[in-house]
C-alpha cells in the first residue's frame, strides 16, 4: 500500500506543471478573439502584435502563459458563442453582443471601452451634415458613442438627406424602396440601435422592412465600400466610422474607392440614435477566475496607454496602443454587467 502511495505521490509531483493531482490542467494558453467589424486586413495586422506585448504584460501580473493566441471570429455570434463555451478565454465583443449571451453564469464584462468624445455629438442628424470632418479629443474620454445612418450619392440617398437637411422627418413610406446596409444581428451600431431607433420613430425595426432591401454588408469598410459604390442607399455605423475610411474614399490604390470628393462632402447623417454603450473586453467564466480576470484587466489597462514603440512598426501602428486602434478604442475602465442592461432591452425589443 505503501509503494503505491509513493508512486502516486511520484506521479503527481512529476506532472505538477501539467495538473494538479486532482485533475485539473494547469492553463498554459490564452485565447483572445476579436469580432470582424473593421476590414479583414487592418484588424489582423493590429492584433498580430498583441500575442507577445499581452503575454509579456500577463508575467507582470503574475500569470505566465506559454502562450497567447488571437483569433478573428467569423461572426460577432461566433464569438459571443465561444466565449459562452469556454472555447475563447477574452472576447472583444460590442455590448449589444455581450447583452445577447450573457447569462450571469458563462461569461463576465471586465472592461469597457473608452474614446475621445466627438467634435459632433447632436441628436439632430442635420447638425452633422456641415461637409468638416468628425474629429475627437482624446482628452475628453467618453464610455458611449452614437450610431448613425449615414447616405451617399444615390438618388434614395439625396432624396432622404434633402428631407433631413431641409428640416423634415424621414417617413416610413419613404424607407420601404431604400437599400440599406446593416450588420451582424447582435452589432450595436449596425443593427441594434437603428432597429431601437425605428421602434422609437416609426413603431417598426429593420426587420420590418422589405427583406429584399435589407443588405447585409461585411464590418464598417463594407458598408463604408458599398456607401461609395451605390450598392445600398443608407447604412448604419458608429458615429466616427466616416473618419475610418476618409482615405480610402479618395484613395484610387486597391481596396479604395476611388472618389474626388471627400467622404464628409459626399455623405450625409440622416439617423442619429441615442448613447450605446462601448465595446467590451469581455471574459469566458469557464476559463477564467477572479484572480485571472483582475490581472488581464490590468494588463489592458496597462497596454491600451503604453506609448512605447513597437519592435516592428507598420502603417497606423507605432506604438502598443496602437494596437487598439482597430476599434477606436482608447482607454479601458472596469465595467458592471449592470451597464448593460440597456442593451438588453434593446435586444429583447429588436430580437426578442
Amino acid at each position: 500500500m505503501l509503494k503505491k502511495v509513493s508512486v502516486l505521490l511520484f506521479a503527481c509531483f512529476a506532472l505538477l506543471s501539467f495538473a494538479s493531482c486532482s485533475g485539473e490542467a494547469e492553463k498554459t494558453n490564452l485565447s483572445v478573439f476579436f469580432v470582424p467589424s473593421r476590414d479583414n486586413a487592418t484588424l489582423v495586422q493590429g492584433i498580430s502584435y498583441l500575442p507577445e506585448l499581452l503575454k509579456a504584460e500577463m508575467s507582470e501580473q503574475g500569470y505566465d502563459f506559454e502562450t497567447v493566441s488571437v483569433y478573428v471570429g467569423t461572426s460577432y455570434e461566433a464569438v459571443g458563442e465561444a466565449l459562452d463555451a469556454g472555447t475563447a478565454d477574452i472576447g472583444f465583443i460590442p455590448g449589444g453582443t455581450y447583452a445577447v449571451y450573457s447569462d450571469g453564469e458563462n461569461m463576465d464584462v471586465a472592461l469597457t471601452a473608452t474614446r475621445g468624445g466627438l467634435t459632433k455629438d447632436s441628436a439632430n442628424a442635420a447638425d452633422w451634415n456641415d461637409g468638416v470632418a468628425t474629429e475627437s479629443d482624446s482628452e475628453y474620454q467618453v464610455t458611449y458613442y452614437r450610431s448613425i445612418g449615414i447616405v451617399g450619392q444615390t438618388v434614395k440617398g439625396r432624396e432622404l438627406a434633402d428631407t433631413i437637411n431641409n428640416g423634415g422627418q424621414i417617413t416610413w413610406a419613404q424607407l420601404q424602396d431604400c437599400k440599406i446596409g446593416v450588420q451582424s444581428v447582435t452589432s450595436s451600431a449596425g443593427r441594434v440601435y437603428p432597429s431601437l431607433l425605428f421602434n422609437t420613430l416609426y413603431e417598426n425595426t429593420l426587420a420590418d422592412i422589405p427583406s429584399d432591401n435589407l443588405i447585409q454588408v461585411s464590418g464598417y469598410g463594407g458598408a463604408a465600400a458599398a456607401i461609395a459604390s451605390g450598392q445600398v442607399d443608407l447604412a448604419f455605423g458608429y458615429a466616427d466610422f466616416r473618419r475610418d475610411y476618409a482615405d480610402e474614399w479618395i484613395s484610387s490604390d486597391e481596396g479604395g474607392y476611388g472618389h474626388t470628393l471627400t467622404i464628409w462632402e459626399e455623405t450625409d447623417v440622416v439617423f442619429v440614435s441615442p448613447g450605446v454603450y462601448n465595446d467590451t473586453i469581455t471574459v469566458s467564466k469557464k476559463t477564467v477566475d477572479a484572480d485571472l480576470q483582475e490581472a488581464i484587466e490590468q494588463a489592458f489597462i496597462n497596454l491600451v496607454n503604453d506609448m512605447t514603440a513597437l519592435a516592428k512598426p507598420s502603417g497606423d501602428f507605432n506604438v502598443v496602443a496602437d494596437i487598439f486602434s482597430v476599434y477606436s478604442h482608447e482607454g479601458y475602465v472596469l465595467a458592471d454587467d449592470e451597464d448593460y442592461d440597456v442593451a438588453r432591452e434593446a435586444n429583447e425589443i429588436v430580437n426578442g
